[in-house]
């Protein structure tokens, strides 16, 4: 008996944490799941004001696009990640998202796989022979200069849900 009231209230638990996270959202390639998390304000933002809006989303530049495993594989690795750092929030922390390697491999890739009709080698390899990043010339592009949370003047936070159960709610 004991064990199934203990399993009982793990499952709900999981459940509500599952409904609070608004977890199936992760899911799909809507830009406003980015909103789920606050620190993302900035960069939804500045994204929504780029000429990027039209044409591309959050996962169209952050995701693998070469199978369907690898695009979830990774949204689930690095939306762990990021998770993790900013409930944790270690004393290093910086404010905003920071990119790691694998980030930045797959966002050069998309920029070469939507631009490379535009691309002749000049833009990818710098006269000494190097690799470059697109990001090295086009800096501003699409999230402008997000520096900290409060870096964006158009910042708008309220496409994010704040799930609150009912019995928590003041009445």
């Amino acid at each position: 008996m004991p064990a199934a009231i203990v399993g009982g209230v793990l499952v709900g638990l999981l459940i509500d944490l599952f409904y609070v996270s608004n977890a199936a959202s992760y899911l799909s390639d809507d830009p406003a799941t980015c909103m789920n998390c606050h620190v993302m304000g900035p960069q939804h933002a500045s994204w929504r004001n780029s000429s990027h809006r039209e044409h591309a989303t959050c996962n169209d530049c952050h995701v693998p696009h070469d199978s369907v495993v690898s695009k979830y594989f990774f949204k689930a690795k690095d939306g762990i990640r990021h998770a993790s750092l900013f409930t944790i929030r270690g004393k290093n922390q910086h404010q905003t998202v920071q990119m790691l390697e694998a980030g930045q491999k797959v966002v050069q890739q998309n920029c070469l796989r939507c631009h490379s009709q535009h691309l002749g080698e000049t833009h990818v390899v710098s006269p000494e022979g190097t690799d470059r990043n697109c990001w090295e010339c086009h800096r501003q592009v699409p999230h402008g200069d997000v520096r900290s949370l409060s870096a964006n003047h158009k910042a708008n936070t309220s496409l994010m849900k704040t799930e609150i159960a009912d019995w928590l709610k003041k009445k």
